[in-house]
């Protein structure tokens, strides 16, 4: 079985379309938290975000999720996403100090669950402190370590590594990327997501172990290679060097569609390799298979819902003004430190 088209080739997906039946709740209320916490204000802004569709890639990767929990989701998706194109598009992912600034913030944030930010805190700043709030009810100590863990790494790789590329005008090698791209693509974050989604708590001494580890990173890179085929002209159109597509052809000497179909193998190949470390993983820890079974079907469930939301969202697949929105108009100049410093100048 294989998947949506992409460019020259196609990617392999053996796992089936699955969509949460709470999807338009999603969307709904999508909608008014982004507007209550600040994180979309402008009329150009709100139109591409509703465009992109966060909603219904929340129902497509967490679709056995109950009501609070699928808002939860779609919620650090659309918070990771609006952070992210900060970062990667604006001012801030531009001036590395800009930028850990910002983050050193949101981590301190995340030492102190339940903790808040002050009123005059930016947007991005205040939604995660709701957030961290909501999520991190009901879980446990490991648990929570875990996540500000990954998110910490996403949030300082993004802020460093990246923005130091681009800084210098470095391209990254193939392998220093492909590891880098798993925290870049905040992938680790939403996977830990699954834990809360499914209530299950996989034992530290299995989730770190190698056979846990290598299905986990296999899922990850499967699901953030197909971001890059999908987001390639978007990123490109601004400039932006951090894509599995352009490194390949970078390095490899390889044209746009070669390079494509390049990536294309290379994500089939790696779903072929997940499919391999899931079965690894069920026969070496038996007595845990009530709890990996979940997580893996969440794996699985990134991975197709990814491909087709990414197949179809407006974001990779402009079709209005507000889709091609040049980044002065929909990056809302108030939302991270140092955002509104550089207003108006696009990357």
């Amino acid at each position: 079985m294989t998947g949506a088209g992409a460019g020259p080739g196609e990617i392999f997906c053996p796992f089936p379309h699955r969509v949460n039946p709470r999807a338009g709740r999603a969307r709904r209320h999508l909608s008014a938290w982004t507007r209550r916490t600040g994180l979309v204000t402008r009329e150009v802004a709100g139109k591409r975000f509703e465009r992109a569709d966060f909603g219904r890639l929340a129902a497509v990767v967490y679709p056995t999720a109950d009501g609070p929990r699928l808002e939860l989701t779609a919620d650090w998706i659309a918070w990771l996403f609006l952070v992210d194109d900060q970062l990667d598009d604006g001012a801030v992912g531009r001036t590395p100090a800009s930028a850990r600034k910002a983050v050193e913030d949101m981590r301190a944030l995340l030492k102190a669950p339940g903790g808040g930010a002050g009123p005059d805190a930016p947007p991005a700043l205040r939604s995660l402190a709701d957030l961290w709030a909501r999520t991190a009810a009901g879980t446990t100590p490991h648990w929570r370590r875990r996540f500000a863990r990954h998110l910490g790494a996403y949030l300082a790789t993004t802020s460093t590594w990246e923005a130091g590329n681009r800084a210098a005008g470095v391209v990254p090698d193939e392998e220093t990327y492909v590891v880098n791209r798993r925290h870049t693509g905040a992938i680790y974050v939403c996977m830990d997501l699954i834990d809360v989604v499914e209530r299950v708590d996989v034992p530290e001494a299995v989730h770190g172990g190698p056979e846990f580890t290598a299905a986990l990173d296999a899922a990850c890179n499967v699901v953030c290679w197909t971001n890059d085929v999908f987001s390639l002209e978007k990123e490109r159109s601004l400039g932006e060097t951090h894509n599995l597509v352009h490194v390949v052809g970078h390095h490899r000497g390889l044209g746009r569609d070669a390079a494509l179909a390049h990536v294309c193998r290379a994500i089939s190949a790696e779903t072929a390799a997940f499919l391999a470390h899931e079965r690894t993983l069920l026969r070496a820890h038996p007595a845990h298979a009530a709890v990996l079974a979940p997580y893996l079907a969440g794996m699985r469930s990134w991975m197709r819902g990814n491909l087709d939301w990414s197949a179809r969202t407006a974001r990779y697949h402009p079709a209005t003004r507000a889709d091609r929105a040049a980044p002065d108009e929909y990056l809302e100049p108030s939302l991270m430190p140092g955002a509104a410093a550089r207003k108006g100048r696009a990357p």
